[in-house]
C-alpha cells in the first residue's frame, strides 16, 4: 500500500491502522518529521521525501501488486496520473481524490465535451469507477471547487489492440491538438485522408467523436505506413 502525499497524515494515520504497513512519498521535507511523529507505527512507515512525478514506483514491486492512493494535489494531478500509467505493469488498484472536473474527464465516453486526451489513454490503461463526490465543506479551508473520489484499475489485457504504444500516445496527442479542428487538419503531416478513411474513420469527424478502437485503428495506421 503506497500513499502519495500525505502531508499531515489525515490519512495516512487510518490507512497505517489498517494495513498495518505503509509507504508514503511526500516532497515536502517539512512535514516529514511531523508526519514521524503524528504515526505511531514509525517501524511499519516508510516515507521517501521524493517528488512522485519523477518517481519509480516499479522500485517497490516485490511479489504483490502495488496498491496507491492519495488526495492528489490538483495542480499536478493529470502529469501524475500519466507517469502512473506508464508504470500500470506493476500496479493492481489506484484510488484517489481528485478534482470532479478531472474525475469526470477520466470517465467521459465519446461525443460528450470533456472526452478528450486524458480519457482515451487512461480508459486504455485502466477501468474508470467514479466512486463519490467530495464537497468543499470536508476541507479546511474549503476549496472553491467540488472533488471527485475514483478508483482505476488497470486492464490485464488492453481493451483494443495497439502496434506500438509510444504511438498510439502520439497520434492521440496530435488528433486532440486542435479540438475543434477534424482529423484532416489535425493529422496532416501524420495520416492521408485516404489512409485514415483506410483505418475506418472519417477524416471530416473530430477527435471527440472518436472510440477507442478508432485511435487504435489510426495508430496502427501510422504503425503501417512507416513499417
Amino acid at each position: 500500500m503506497i500513499e502519495i502525499g500525505p502531508g499531515q497524515g489525515a490519512i495516512t494515520v487510518p490507512l497505517l491502522a489498517a494495513a498495518g504497513k505503509l509507504q508514503v512519498i511526500e516532497l515536502d521535507r517539512d512535514l516529514i518529521k511531523p508526519l514521524q511523529h503524528t504515526c505511531d507505527h514509525n517501524d511499519a512507515l516508510q516515507i521517501f521525501n521524493q517528488d512522485a512525478l519523477a518517481f519509480d514506483f516499479r522500485q517497490l514491486f516485490q511479489s504483490k501488486l502495488l496498491r496507491i492512493v492519495g488526495n492528489l494535489p490538483y495542480n499536478i494531478s493529470t502529469p501524475l496520473l500519466f507517469h502512473l500509467i506508464s508504470q500500470a505493469s506493476v500496479i493492481k488498484d489506484m484510488h484517489f481524490m481528485l478534482q470532479k472536473e478531472v474525475v469526470t474527464r477520466l470517465a467521459a465516453p465519446p461525443e460528450t465535451r470533456n472526452y478528450g486526451r486524458l480519457s482515451v489513454m487512461i480508459q486504455y490503461y485502466c477501468e474508470v469507477i467514479p466512486l463519490f463526490s467530495i464537497g468543499p465543506g470536508a476541507f479546511n479551508p474549503p476549496p472553491k471547487v467540488d472533488s471527485g473520489f475514483v478508483r482505476l484499475i488497470p486492464h490485464s489485457k488492453p481493451p483494443v489492440h495497439v502496434v506500438n504504444i509510444k504511438t498510439f500516445e502520439q497520434l492521440v496527442k496530435q488528433s486532440f491538438a486542435q479540438r475543434r479542428k477534424t482529423l484532416h487538419n489535425n493529422l496532416r503531416g501524420v495520416l492521408e485522408d485516404a489512409q485514415i478513411i483506410s483505418a475506418g474513420v472519417n477524416p471530416s469527424a473530430r477527435a471527440e467523436t472518436l472510440s477507442l478502437s478508432d485511435f487504435a485503428a489510426l495508430a496502427n495506421q501510422v504503425q503501417e505506413e512507416n513499417s
